[in-house]
């Protein structure tokens, strides 16, 4: 199910993103990026509709896809 981002309250969501981008295996290439700056382009992704946040009721779990 999807969970529209201005549904959550900002520390939650700003949580999620975090999560997200410090997963193992998350690949930004050769740039380093800090966390605040990972975190702000999820966020425009989010915004743009470039991507959403899924809820899986079965597992609990939470992630970020790309649309």
């Amino acid at each position: 199910m999807d969970i529209p981002p201005e549904s959550l309250p900002p520390e939650t969501l700003r949580a999620i993103i975090e999560e997200f981008v410090t997963r193992e295996g998350t690949d930004y290439g050769h740039a380093l990026y800090s966390l605040d700056e990972k975190v702000a382009r999820v966020e425009a992704q989010l915004a743009r509709g470039d991507a959403r946040i899924q809820f899986d009721p079965d597992t609990e779990t939470v992630t970020l896809i790309p649309v």
